[in-house]
C-alpha cells in the first residue's frame, strides 16, 4: 500500500513535468512563430513607455496618403490602417511615396529630412500630424519621419523607430501589396507604440516557478509520507514483537511508553 502511494507521487510528478515541458515548448514557439520564410531579420524596437493619446480636438484632419508611383490601388486598406493608428495614439499618420526629393532620384539621407520637413509645413496646419516619406529608387529606399510638436508627446523617437522597424519588416513581405504591407505596419506599430513590451519570457519563468514549488511540495509530502510509515513499520514490528524476546526491564520501559501514549 505505501508502495502504491509513492507510485501514485511519481506518476503525478511526471504528470505535472510533462504539462509543464509542453506549455514551455508553446510559450517558446508563440514567442518565435513571427520567424517565418516571408519576414526580415529586422528586430522591432521594444516599447518601453506607457503612453497617452492625444486629447480629441488636437488635429485638423487631412487625407491620408500621397501615392506619386501608383503604387496604392485599394487605398480603403491603407486608410483603415491608418485610422487605426490615428485612432490608438491620437496622431494622424500621413504616407508619401515617391522616388524623386527635389528633383533627384538620388538623395542623401539629410536632403530627405529637408524635403520631409518641408512638407510637412505645406501639408498641414496643426501639430498633431505624423508624416512618413517613403522613397524608391532603383533597387534602394528610405524612409524617413517628421512629427509636429504635439505629436512627439506620443510619437517620441522610440515610438517613431517602432513604427519604421515594421515598415522595414513587412517592406520584404511577398505576399503583401503594397497597400497592405503600409497597412499592417501602422496597425502593429500603433498597438506596440500604446503598450508597453513584455517579456516574451515571463510566462516561461512563471511556469518554471509553478514547477519548483510544486516539486519541493512533493518533496516534502513524500518526506513526512516516508517518516510516518517508518515510524508506522517500527511500531508494527514491535507490536508482533512476543514479550518473551525482551528483557524485564525492556518490558517495563515498552509498558510505560504506551501508558504515556495512552495518557496523551
Amino acid at each position: 500500500m505505501n508502495t502504491a502511494g509513492c507510485s501514485g507521487c511519481s506518476v503525478f510528478a511526471f504528470g505535472v513535468i510533462v504539462i509543464a515541458i509542453i506549455l514551455i515548448v508553446l510559450v517558446v514557439s508563440g514567442t518565435f512563430s513571427s520567424c517565418g520564410s516571408n519576414t526580415s531579420n529586422v528586430e522591432i524596437t521594444k516599447s518601453t513607455i506607457a503612453r497617452e493619446p492625444l486629447p480629441k480636438g488636437s488635429v485638423n484632419e487631412t487625407g491620408y496618403y500621397t501615392d506619386e508611383l501608383g503604387w496604392i490601388n485599394k487605398d480603403s486598406v491603407l486608410i483603415n490602417g491608418m485610422k487605426h493608428f490615428y485612432q490608438e495614439t491620437g496622431v494622424q499618420p500621413y504616407l508619401y511615396i515617391t522616388d524623386t526629393v527635389n528633383g533627384s532620384h538620388y538623395p542623401t539621407e539629410d536632403d530627405l529630412a529637408d524635403f520631409a520637413s518641408g512638407l510637412y509645413d505645406r501639408l498641414f496646419t496643426d501639430e498633431a500630424h505624423c508624416l512618413v516619406v517613403f522613397f524608391e529608387y532603383g533597387d534602394g529606399y528610405m524612409d524617413r519621419y517628421i512629427c509636429g510638436n504635439q505629436a512627439k508627446t506620443v510619437i517620441d523617437d522610440e515610438a517613431a523607430d517602432i513604427l519604421l522597424d515594421y515598415i522595414d519588416k513587412y517592406y520584404y513581405y511577398d505576399n503583401f501589396a503594397d497597400e497592405e504591407f503600409f497597412a499592417k505596419a501602422f496597425i502593429d506599430a500603433a498597438d506596440r507604440i500604446m503598450t508597453v513590451t513584455r517579456s516574451p519570457w515571463i510566462p516561461v519563468f512563471i511556469i518554471i516557478g509553478v514547477i519548483a514549488l510544486v516539486a519541493l511540495l512533493l518533496f516534502w509530502w513524500s518526506n513526512v509520507k516516508r517518516q510516518k510509515n517508518i515510524e508506522a513499520k517500527q511500531t508494527e514490528e514491535i507490536l508482533n514483537t512476543p514479550l518473551e524476546k525482551f528483557g524485564d526491564k525492556d518490558v517495563e520501559e515498552l509498558t510505560k511508553k504506551y501508558d504515556d501514549d495512552d495518557k496523551t
